[in-house]
């Protein structure tokens, strides 16, 4: 199945924010906000603040429980945080970004606004049966998450270098 624009952006974006809980953690300084905000194209507020930066990396754990939980239990999140935040989704287009779903204003905080829009994202995974497209990395040593959006939903790691480690492992194993 193919997703929305929007909604394969949040769930990329939510996956790489909870991903860089993982050691060695890739979140720990303003300028690695920044460039996570520039790459994942955020619009709205961006303070730009310690402040944000601690509410962002806070954000980490509850984004996890959501992405990585059953679909019954990821129903329950998804509603308590677009309850919680008041979510109003409206069809909105800015920049080259065609018409997609914006549930909060763009003045409200950035922690807000990722929360939010990872759990839009999920409601079409919810909707359509699919959370097995979300999945803990098949290396040992990882709780990275995957996001698989292949057709034939054949990725097991979460990054290049997890597979590239199990290959090489594997290679070795062969060759003994």
């Amino acid at each position: 199945m193919t997703f929305a624009h929007d909604t394969e952006a949040s769930l990329i974006a939510a996956v790489e924010l909870v991903n860089s809980a993982e050691d060695p953690d890739t979140l720990t300084e303003i300028a690695h906000l920044d460039r996570f905000f520039v790459q994942h194209l955020y619009t709205g507020v961006h303070a730009g603040t310690a402040a944000e930066l601690a509410a962002v990396r806070a954000l980490r754990p509850a984004l996890r429980r959501m992405l990585t939980s059953d679909r019954d239990t990821a129903v329950h999140l998804v509603n308590e945080t677009l309850a919680e935040h008041r979510a109003l989704p409206q069809l909105v287009r800015h920049g080259e970004v065609d018409y997609h779903i914006h549930a909060v204003p763009t003045d409200a905080p950035l922690p807000v606004r990722i929360a939010v829009e990872t759990a839009m994202a999920l409601i079409d995974l919810i909707r359509s049966d699919d959370m097995s497209r979300l999945s803990i990395c098949a290396d040992a040593s990882c709780d990275g998450i995957v996001l698989d959006l292949s057709r034939n939903r054949s990725r097991r790691y979460c990054s290049t270098a997890c597979g590239n480690r199990n290959a090489v492992a594997a290679y070795r194993a062969r060759k003994k």
